[in-house]
C-alpha cells in the first residue's frame, strides 16, 4: 500500500485557493473565467513538471497523461472541475482534481509501476453557474450515450449557444472560442482510449462527519425528478380589491406546498429528500395580487417506486384549484439512479481497508460529471469528509489530513484497476 503526501496536499489546497479568492474564505471561480485560466495553468505547469503529457480537446477538458509500460493499455482517469459557484468553497469539485494530481506526484516520487497510462483531468464548466447547464462538458462528451431524456439537454449547438447569465451578448461557445483552451476533438474521453474512471469529491452533507469516518465509498448517485408547478390566479389592486373575492397565486403555491410537503412526509422515507429552491412571482409588484406563480420541486431517492409515489402527489396537484387558482405541473428532469461500477467500487472499499482508513458506503444525492461518464466507462467515486457538511459556500472546508486519506484511498484503488489487465 502507498500513502499520499499531506505536505503536497496542503501546499495544493493553500495555492490553489488564490484562483478566485473573495478575501473571506471562499472563491468565485467561473468556467472559463480569468481565475479559471489560471488555475487550469497552474494544473498544466505542475504536471508537465513531474512528466506528464497535457492534451485539450474541443470542449477545454484538460488531461494530464503519465505513460505506462505497456504503450498499448488503454488509460485510467480521474478527474473533477475546478469551476464553482459564486461564493463557492475551496474543496468542491478542485479537491478531485488535486487528489488527481497527488495521485501523479506520488506515482512520480515513489517510482510506482504501472502498466497502464495514468492520467490527471479537469472537466469543464461542470457547475453551469454561468452558462448553463451543470455538467455542460461531461454532457457534451458522453452525449451519445446518454439516455435521450438526459442527451437532449446536451445538444453540441445549444451548448455553445448558452448565454451568460450575467451578460446575455455573451455565449460559451464564444468565451470558449477567447480561452486558449479550445483543443481538438480528438483529445475526449472514449471507450476507445480509456478504460475506467475515479472521480473524487467532497461529500457536501453531514453523514461521514456524524458517523466519525473520513471517506465514503460511493456506490451510486440518486434518482430524482425536478418539476415546476405554475398557478395561475388574476392581478388586482392590492388595496382595492376584496379577500374574499380574490384569486391571489401566491397564496395559491404557498397551500400546495404545505400540502406537499404533508403528504410526502406522511410516507415516511427517512432517506428521502425533496427541495424547493426557485420561485418566480408576476407580476412581482407590492400594490399587485400575483397573478401567475410557480416553483420547483426537486426529489431524490434511490428507489425508482419511491419517486413514483411522490411524483404521483406532485402530479395530483394539478386536479383541483388552490384558494381559486388553478395549477399546472410540468416535469423538467427524470433520471433513473446510476450505480457505479461493482469492480471498482470494490477497489476502493479495499483500498480504505488496506490503508486503515475510516470510512462507510454511501449514495450521492447530488450529480457529478461521473455519473455522465458512467454511460461509457466503468466509474466510481470515493468522497471526502464535509465539515458541518457544509457545501457551496464560503465556509465549505475538508481537513488537510481527510483530503490526503482521499487520495490514498485513490491512488491505491487506481494501482488495483491497473493490475487488472484486462481494463
Amino acid at each position: 500500500m502507498y500513502t499520499c503526501s499531506l505536505e503536497r496536499m496542503t501546499e495544493k489546497i493553500k495555492s490553489f485557493s488564490r484562483f478566485g479568492d473573495t478575501g473571506h474564505g471562499g472563491i468565485t471561480r467561473y468556467a472559463l473565467s480569468p481565475e479559471d485560466i489560471r488555475a487550469r495553468n497552474e494544473f498544466i505547469r505542475r504536471m508537465k513538471a513531474i512528466g506528464a503529457i497535457i492534451e485539450i480537446d474541443d470542449v477545454a477538458n484538460v488531461y494530464a497523461t503519465l505513460p505506462g509500460t505497456d504503450p498499448s493499455a488503454k488509460r485510467i482517469v480521474m478527474g473533477s472541475h475546478v469551476d464553482s459557484v459564486k461564493n463557492g468553497g475551496n474543496y468542491d469539485g478542485i479537491l478531485g482534481v488535486l487528489a488527481a494530481m497527488e495521485v501523479l506526484e506520488t506515482v512520480v516520487e515513489q517510482n510506482i509501476d504501472h502498466v497502464h497510462p495514468l492520467t490527471a483531468m479537469i472537466w469543464t464548466n461542470e457547475e453551469g453557474s454561468l452558462y448553463p447547464p451543470a455538467m455542460m462538458a461531461s454532457g457534451i462528451v458522453c452525449y451519445d450515450f446518454l439516455p435521450e431524456d438526459v442527451r437532449r439537454n446536451f445538444r453540441y449547438d445549444d451548448m455553445m449557444a448558452s448565454n451568460n447569465v450575467l451578460n446575455r451578448e455573451d455565449t460559451f461557445g464564444k468565451a470558449l472560442d477567447a480561452s486558449g483552451f479550445k483543443g481538438d476533438r480528438a483529445n475526449r474521453l472514449s471507450p476507445d482510449a480509456y478504460s475506467c474512471m475515479f472521480e473524487l469529491h467532497i461529500e457536501q452533507g453531514p453523514i461521514l462527519e456524524d458517523a466519525g469516518n473520513h471517506v465514503g465509498v460511493v456506490d451510486c448517485v440518486l434518482g430524482m425528478f425536478n418539476c415546476r408547478l405554475r398557478f395561475y390566479g388574476q392581478t388586482v389592486h392590492a388595496g382595492t380589491f376584496p379577500m374574499p373575492k380574490r384569486q391571489d397565486a401566491l397564496f395559491a403555491a404557498s397551500q400546495a406546498l404545505c400540502s406537499l410537503h404533508e403528504k410526502i412526509d406522511a410516507l415516511g422515507y427517512e432517506d428521502l429528500v425533496y427541495t424547493t429552491g426557485e420561485i418566480a412571482c408576476h407580476p412581482n409588484v407590492h400594490t399587485c395580487v400575483p397573478d401567475e406563480v410557480d416553483f420547483s420541486i426537486d426529489v431524490r431517492h434511490e428507489r425508482a417506486d419511491v419517486l413514483e409515489k411522490v411524483l404521483g402527489i406532485v402530479a395530483d396537484c394539478a386536479d383541483k384549484t388552490w384558494a381559486g387558482c388553478t395549477c399546472r405541473v410540468e416535469t423538467m428532469w427524470n433520471r433513473n439512479t446510476v450505480y457505479w461500477d461493482k469492480t471498482l467500487v470494490r477497489y476502493l472499499k479495499e483500498a480504505a481497508e488496506e490503508t486503515g482508513v475510516k470510512h462507510q458506503i454511501l449514495h450521492s444525492g447530488a450529480g457529478h460529471d461521473a455519473q455522465f461518464v458512467s454511460y461509457m466507462l466503468p466509474t466510481a467515486m470515493v468522497f471526502v469528509q464535509s465539515k458541518d457538511g457544509l457545501s457551496h459556500c464560503e465556509r465549505e472546508y475538508s481537513s488537510p489530513q481527510h483530503c490526503t486519506s482521499g487520495a490514498t484511498v485513490l491512488l491505491n484503488a487506481v494501482l488495483k484497476a491497473d493490475a487488472k489487465r484486462n481494463m
